[in-house]
């Protein structure tokens, strides 16, 4: 059947396309697969770089005849993983970046359901086996891949990046604002390798990431508040000067997160000078810092 003999080409595409789309920055394609947490920080790098060569080896396998329906089989088992760690990334409640194509999307619905189409046509590769090319296949390619595109654009809850990078969800905020109480709580240690010596009374920690563009949006912001109390800037990824040149000093600590039970930045942490926390939140615009602050200035319980 043609739709069948299509689909490796179709899924070949796919894949070479999202390798060109990650390998322009792998690091940040790291920083976004350690947004998914499922599994340590420390791995995100080697992980980033396993993805992109089985995806690159997946698709030139499919354009093989001979080995063509084992690229089918790795390319199945790609997206099988993919739709996984979506998933597991929507139970969770997480604002994410899906990471797929090297752009903007933040994973949800429309992001799961293209991965599912994009599941379906590897397996069809599968069936088809190592079919003889025809003229006829790539138009039918074309449309297949039109159907892995479009019809997830039609789907309700989609998420994308706003101008700073920033999820937007139905209630008009940040899509991770029912999930704010994670995080230190006032009056627990505040846990971050490598970091400086306080020297004020208050110190303001902001999580950030350069795989995260809410975070440069964030980042004047943060900046300005040095001005009135000491702040650190911390990332999880390693120094790729995004961050830390000619402003507030960065800590590069990979499981800061994990320690601190923090989702995702930008994220605002504000300690005494003995590292308590004071208050901490999300900090997905500037009015979300100040009330950060603000609920630092005012007296808590010891």
């Amino acid at each position: 059947m043609i739709v069948l003999a299509s689909a490796h080409l179709a899924v070949a595409a796919v894949l070479l396309g999202a390798a060109l789309g990650k390998i322009r920055d792998v690091r940040a394609f790291a920083t976004t697969i350690a947004g998914y947490r499922v599994m340590p920080a420390r791995l995100a790098l080697p992980a980033a770089v396993a993805v992109l060569v089985t995806e690159v080896a997946a698709a030139a396998l499919l354009l093989a005849p001979g080995p063509r329906r084992w690229g089918a089989v790795v390319a199945a088992l790609l997206f099988a993983v993919f739709l996984g760690a979506m998933g597991s990334v929507l139970r969770r409640g997480l604002s994410v970046g899906c990471g797929c194509f090297g752009g903007r999307d933040l994973v949800g619905p429309g992001t799961m359901a293209r991965t599912g189409v994009l599941l379906v046509l590897a397996l069809m590769a599968v069936a088809a086996g190592p079919a003889p090319f025809a003229p006829l296949q790539v138009p039918v390619a074309v449309a297949l891949l039109g159907v892995a595109f479009v019809l997830p654009v039609l789907l309700p809850g989609r998420g994308r990046h706003g101008p700073g990078g920033g999820r937007t969800g139905r209630s008009g905020g940040p899509a991770t604002r029912g999930r704010l109480e994670q995080g230190p709580r006032p009056g627990t240690p505040f846990v971050l390798e490598g970091a400086p010596e306080r020297t004020a009374d208050q110190v303001l920690y902001a999580l950030v990431s350069p795989g995260c563009g809410l975070c440069t949006t964030m980042l004047p912001h943060f900046t300005a508040v040095a001005a009135r109390m000491e702040v650190v800037l911390v990332s999880a990824a390693p120094k790729d000067g995004s961050f830390g040149a000619g402003g507030p000093p960065l800590v590069v600590d990979p499981d800061v997160y994990d320690r601190n039970d923090i989702l995702w930045p930008p994220y605002a942490v504000v300690t005494d000078r003995q590292g308590t926390v004071l208050a901490a939140g999300g900090t997905a615009d500037p009015a979300q810092l100040q009330a950060v602050l603000d609920s630092a200035a005012s007296p808590h319980p010891s």
